[in-house]
């Protein structure tokens, strides 16, 4: 295996890790009993870019077997 694929492949499952945490914080504050605490993160955002950095990490780590 090359060193870069093994580099890349680290970083699509770090961004998957973190779009997983994302989308479990976005469903906890989406599901909140006090309507009025909101918070600062954009949860959704950061969910919707860790997936397609995700999606692009594997697909590269594919195309440099």
């Amino acid at each position: 295996m090359d060193d870069l694929r093994i580099d890349v492949m680290w970083a699509g499952i770090a961004a998957v890790l973190l779009a997983v945490v994302a989308w479990l914080a976005d469903r906890r504050r989406r599901n909140r009993s006090d309507p009025d605490a909101v918070g600062f993160m954009p949860w959704t955002t950061l969910f919707f870019w860790a997936a397609f950095v995700a999606f692009l990490m594997i697909v590269m780590a594919w195309q440099l077997r």
